[in-house]
């Protein structure tokens, strides 16, 4: 939700690269959506008697007005709601993977998601390993045919 995150949500994690990017497909819809989303934010600002604003208007509305907004499009009855949901999805994609870019690539570059959510930095040769394991203990043994890299041989 714009402008909430002090420490940069996702547009500060690359969101606007990631619903660009060829591999997504969003691309050719995007002005499409930044109407309609607007077309959505007059229509609510009328429903609910809220003063003008000269800003776009989604852009206009205040947090809890924009997340009210969302939340009657992404409600499972909402005719668009797979639109808003797909539009969702890239932006939690953009901040809780950095979809854009190579992870240690966005890890070095402070990439706020991954910050925010503690995603830890690869070793010095590029490799990520967790001798502690995530759940606290190992879960299975390693596969007698996985080679010392971890992939399968």
């Amino acid at each position: 939700m714009a402008g909430v995150s002090a420490g940069g949500g996702a547009v500060a994690s690359g969101v606007i690269a990631v619903l660009e990017s060829p591999e997504g497909g969003m691309a050719p819809a995007l002005d499409d959506l930044a109407r309609t989303l607007d077309e959505h934010a007059v229509r609510f600002r009328t429903e609910h008697g809220l003063p003008p604003d000269e800003r776009e208007p989604f852009v206009g509305l205040r947090y809890d007005e924009r997340l009210a907004l969302v939340g009657e499009l992404l409600a499972p009855e909402h005719p668009e709601r797979a639109m808003w949901a797909g539009l969702a999805m890239f932006s939690f994609m953009a901040f809780d993977t950095g979809a854009h870019m190579h992870t240690a690539d966005a890890i070095a570059a402070g990439h706020p998601g991954l910050a925010v959510l503690g995603f830890a930095p690869p070793g010095e040769d590029g490799l990520w390993r967790f001798p502690a394991y995530s759940y606290g203990r190992q879960l299975a043994d390693v596969h007698p045919d996985t080679d010392p890299t971890g992939s399968p041989a």
